[in-house]
C-alpha cells in the first residue's frame, strides 16, 4: 500500500469567508443539543418545564468550558507560568472534560436550589444527557487526531493497520489514525462506545428499576464514566499529569469510583432519602 496518498480528514467544516467552523466545534455542538433534546423530554415527564433546561444549559455552558480551561491550565501550569499570555487562548486547544464537569456540578447544585429544584434529580437527567454529549463530542477528538493512544502493535505499517482492522474498525477511522508514519489507538472510539453503552444500559435498564434510588443515576453515571475513562487514560500519549508517574485523570477516576461507591452503599444502610426516580414518575413533583 502507498501510505504516502494517506491524507488526514479535513477539520473544517465549513468556511465562510474570515469565518471558519470546525468538526471539533459540529461534534461538541451536537453533542450539546442531544443531551438538551433528552433532558427535555425526560424532564416533562416529571414536571420539570423545558424554560429550566434551556436556562441551564444557556448559563451553564460557558461555565463549564470556562472549569474545562482552568483545570487544563492548572496541570499544564509548567507551560503557562511561563506563557500567561496563552491561557485565554482557548481556541488553541487545552480542555478537560473533568474540569467541565466539575464546574457543571457546582453551578448545577446552586442552580438547582435558587429555582427549587431537585439537584438530585436534575443530575440523573443531566447524566444521561452527559454521556451521550461525551460520546458524541469525542469525535471531535477525531477530526483533530487527538487524544490518541499510542502506536499500535506491529513491526511494520501493514502490520498495524492489519490490526486495527482485525479489530472491525472502518478504514476511514484507519485512515485518520495513521498520524506521523505510524498507526496510533484511536482511544476516542473507545471511549465514546464505553460511553454510548452506558448511555443504552441508562436508558433501557437503569430508569426502569422500580427500587433505584432518585440521584443513583448520576452515581452510575459517574462510576461508569470513570471505569471507561481509566482505562482509556493509559493508553493515551497526551495525559495531564498529577506525579511524574501519575495521570490526573486516572487518578480522579479512581477517587471518584471509590467516594461514589461509598455514599451510594452509606445512603442505602443509612436508610436516608429513600425516594425512587420511578415516584417523580408518578408523583409529577421536582421539588426538595
Amino acid at each position: 500500500m502507498d501510505y504516502s496518498t494517506i491524507e488526514p480528514l479535513n477539520r473544517v467544516f465549513l468556511q465562510l469567508g474570515p469565518i471558519t467552523i470546525y468538526w471539533y466545534a459540529v461534534f461538541i455542538m451536537s453533542g450539546v443539543a442531544l443531551g438538551l433534546f433528552l433532558a427535555i423530554r425526560e424532564g416533562k415527564k416529571m414536571g420539570i418545564n423545558s424554560e429550566f433546561f434551556y436556562d441551564l444549559v444557556t448559563y451553564g455552558l460557558p461555565i463549564s468550558i470556562i472549569g474545562a480551561r482552568i483545570y487544563y491550565v492548572a496541570f499544564s501550569w509548567d507551560y503557562y507560568s511561563s506563557h500567561p499570555e496563552d491561557i485565554i487562548k482557548i481556541w488553541q486547544g487545552g480542555i478537560a472534560i473533568h474540569g467541565a464537569i466539575i464546574a457543571a456540578f457546582i453551578f448545577g447544585y446552586f442552580f438547582c436550589k435558587k429555582r427549587k429544584v431537585s439537584f438530585w434529580l436534575v443530575a440523573d437527567i443531566a447524566s444521561v444527557s452527559f454521556i451521550i454529549a461525551q460520546a458524541i463530542g469525542r469525535w471531535g477528538n477525531f477530526m483533530n487526531q487527538e487524544a490518541h493512544g499510542g502506536v499500535v502493535p506491529g513491526a511494520t505499517l501493514d502490520a498495524q493497520r492489519e490490526f486495527l482492522q482485525s479489530l472491525f474498525i472502518p478504514d476511514f477511522i484507519v485512515n485518520n489514525m495513521y498520524i506521523n508514519g505510524a498507526y496510533y489507538h484511536p482511544t476516542f472510539l473507545y471511549e465514546s462506545l464505553w460511553n454510548i453503552v452506558g448511555f443504552l444500559f441508562i436508558v433501557f435498564v437503569l430508569r426502569k428499576l422500580p427500587k433505584l434510588l432518585v440521584g443513583e443515576i448520576a452515581a452510575f453515571y459517574a462510576v461508569w464514566y470513570s471505569i471507561g475513562r481509566y482505562m482509556v487514560e493509559g493508553m493515551r500519549t497526551d495525559s495531564l499529569m498529577l506525579t511524574e508517574s501519575i495521570r490526573m485523570a486516572q487518578f480522579i477516576s479512581i477517587t471518584t469510583i471509590v467516594l461514589v461507591l461509598i455514599l451510594v452503599i452509606y445512603r442505602r444502610l443509612a436508610k436516608k432519602n429513600l425516594i425512587t426516580y420511578q415516584s417523580f414518575y408518578v408523583k409529577n413533583s421536582h421539588k426538595e
